[in-house]
């Protein structure tokens, strides 16, 4: 573990820093941020309010920027998200000081906090393998210089240089591109690895090779209007340099974002899905896209463009008839009808994405494909169509995080995208679908829900459990497993009497094979301990442990000082404890009658019976609801 920093080299390190920020010549980490936005976000992490994070995060908020007490809201799902904790600034060293206790600080150090995370590191480390990737081959434009030859990629140099946008544009079928003899290799490879996101760092002398090197670079970066190049070789503080390629990183993914909207997302084609197969596209197009992925169209999106299509009617459709309206329709009405139903069912639609092979590697399913000897990944005069086994809305998503390392959707398509990454072997996308599906999916119910012991809601659910636990299963994502049965624990009295959910316990328990009559079922183990912690949370919040305990320790002192002041009177003993019981027993009977015949209100339990209070109440739901988990296994003859 490396050594903390002291407190006068903490107060050095913010005095340099405020001097590099005022002078212009560094960018602050952790600016600021005044917005309503932020503080409703620095809010939701103090509560522990997963849902209203994730929803910011969505929204675009800045996770490093810091309030007006100087904090940053650190936490674990904001470290998931790349937010930074840097060992040598004020704010990384305070997160340490103000850990507030030993295990928030031991998770930041096991992050490793002294180096960045950076989110887009994924994405700029493929488009860097791609220069040195052998198979398959996915490059289709050649660059040389003084006989040294470039094997590129003409979507990326579309994408990341406006000279080569334009130039093939132009002319789309370039293969062969030659710079001028002026320009050392060096100087041309320089160029590209800063296309390709690649970090380059380079020692200028003051020989001549340097000099021609640095001209040949300059020219290069004004004439391909590559931005801060020069800027970045010539930056000699790391930390500085560091930010401006972070820049460049991130400049790169909107440009990609803009090239994958225009190029790939603009140019799908809708089509009925029996002829789908029968769509050419040639190689050589603008594009230069060199496959199809092929998708079908959601029925609920396909009928809403059916309608769209429709010219609105003035007149309604009405038959005149003398009798009731209960015959089959006949004449042209029918027809019409008829024809409009028989329409509806054939236009079942499908849609075509193009899209690059040199990104669809990110998959490991497409990377194996396109390197084996299947026909997807054999030379063809139009391009080759792959259909992809879910909906055209959840391809999209799964191609924009390829292209551009965004998964931002919503909670109605999470599992579908879940299961299609998990398809397409893509883990990053699976995690961060399993991430929206846990924290979006509990409404509004925050991590610590102990101002609800009782699983009231005032939302609709908005997902259904049962898919959840059954998709967390197939895909091996523990994460949903552990939301899925905490979600219905908060909400069992709901789910205990449903047939779905014995269904569902007998999933959990034939899972294991081979079972035993002493194998438990995992799903009702964590459905236990989470009922545990319902209720425990409860009472730990409101301090009754403590004053139950209190209480009870003052009525035994009483009780040891009434024994002993009895003890000296003779044949007139006083059974005390007799005494208290039914005087306690009278008052509650007294209570119990007061409040239901004299029309008050009575707390009752899930059983209908009266409690003395919420704090009884909920002690007697527990104690039902384990009595309802051991019902149900009884009747399913489990043993858990």
């Amino acid at each position: 573990m490396a050594e903390v920093l002291k407190k006068h080299e903490i107060e050095a390190a913010l005095h340099a820093e405020h001097q590099e920020i005022s002078a212009g010549r560094l960018k602050e980490d952790n600016p600021f941020d005044s917005s309503e936005l932020f503080w409703h976000f620095c809010q939701a992490c103090r509560k522990g309010d997963l849902r209203v994070c994730q929803e910011k995060i969505q929204e675009g908020v800045n996770i490093n920027a810091r309030d007006k007490f100087d904090y940053t809201p650190l936490i674990l799902l904001l470290l998931e998200s790349g937010a930074l904790c840097e060992r040598d600034t004020f704010q990384g060293e305070r997160a340490l000081y103000n850990a507030l206790n030993d295990r928030i600080r031991n998770l930041l150090l096991s992050y490793d906090y002294s180096k960045s995370r950076d989110p887009l590191q994924p994405l700029a480390a493929h488009i860097t393998s791609l220069l040195y990737r052998d198979a398959p081959n996915t490059s289709d434009i050649t660059i040389t210089a003084e006989g040294r030859e470039f094997h590129l990629h003409k979507f990326i140099l579309s994408a990341r240089s406006p000279y080569f946008a334009k130039k093939l544009a132009a002319a789309p079928g370039t293969t062969t591109w030659k710079v001028p003899t002026a320009i050392p290799p060096r100087a041309l490879e320089t160029a590209i690895l800063a296309l390709y996101f690649t970090e380059v760092q380079l020692d200028f002398s003051g020989s001549e090779n340097d000099q021609a090197l640095f001209s040949g670079i300059e020219k290069l970066a004004k004439d391909l209007e590559i931005e801060g190049l020069i800027d970045t070789l010539l930056e000699p503080n790391r930390r500085v340099a560091r930010q401006r390629r972070t820049e460049e990183v991130e400049r790169g993914r909107d440009q990609f974002n803009d090239w994958f909207e225009r190029a790939v997302v603009g140019h799908q084609i809708h089509v009925d899905r029996e002829k789908a197969d029968d769509v050419k596209w040639d190689r050589e197009n603008s594009i230069f896209a060199d496959v199809l992925l092929c998708a079908d169209l959601d029925p609920e999106n396909e009928d809403e463009e059916v309608n769209a299509r429709k010219p609105a009617s003035k007149d309604p459709k009405v038959r005149n008839v003398n009798g009731p309206l209960n015959g089959i329709p006949i004449g042209p009405a029918g027809a019409e009808a008829s024809r409009d139903a028989s329409q509806t069912r054939e236009k079942r639609k499908t849609v075509l994405f193009p899209a690059h092979r040199a990104m669809l590697l990110r998959s490991e399913y497409f990377s194996a494909m396109f390197s084996s000897p299947f026909r997807e990944a054999q030379p063809s005069e139009h391009l080759p169509i792959v259909r992809v086994d879910c909906n055209a809305a959840v391809l999209q998503v799964v191609l924009k995080y390829l292209y551009t390392e965004h998964a931002n959707f919503d909670l109605d398509v999470a599992v579908d995208v879940l299961f299609t990454a998990d398809q397409l072997f893509i883990e990053k996308l699976k995690i961060k679908a399993a991430m929206i599906i846990s924290t979006l999916g509990n409404g509004d119910a925050s991590i610590v829900d102990a101002d609800n012991p009782r699983g009231e809601t005032d939302v609709e659910d908005v997902i259904d459990i049962y898919d959840v636990v059954r998709a967390g299963w197939d895909t091996r994502v523990h994460r949903l497993e552990e939301f899925g049965a905490r979600f219905i624990a908060y909400r069992l009295e709901r789910y205990i009497d449903e047939q779905a959910f014995k269904d569902l316990v007998t999933e959990s328990a034939n899972r294991i094979q081979g079972r035993q009559e002493t194998d438990t079922v995992e799903l009702i183990d964590d459905i236990r301990y989470h009922l545990s912690q319902r209720f425990r949370l409860r009472f730990e919040d409101s301090g009754f442990d403590q004053l139950v305990q209190e209480q009870e320790e003052a009525a035994q002192r009483q009780l040891d000082a009434a024994k002993a002041d009895s003890a000296h009177l003779s044949g007139n003993t006083i059974d005390v404890v007799n005494v208290i019981d039914s005087t306690e027993s009278e008052d509650f009977q007294t209570a119990d009658t007061s409040a239901t015949s004299g029309g008050g209100f009575a707390i009752r339990t899930l059983d209908g019976e009266v409690a003395g209070d919420e704090f009884a109440q909920d002690a007697l739901n527990y104690q039902i609801l384990l009595g309802k988990i051991d019902t149900l296994l009884e009747e399913l003859q489990l043993d858990a």
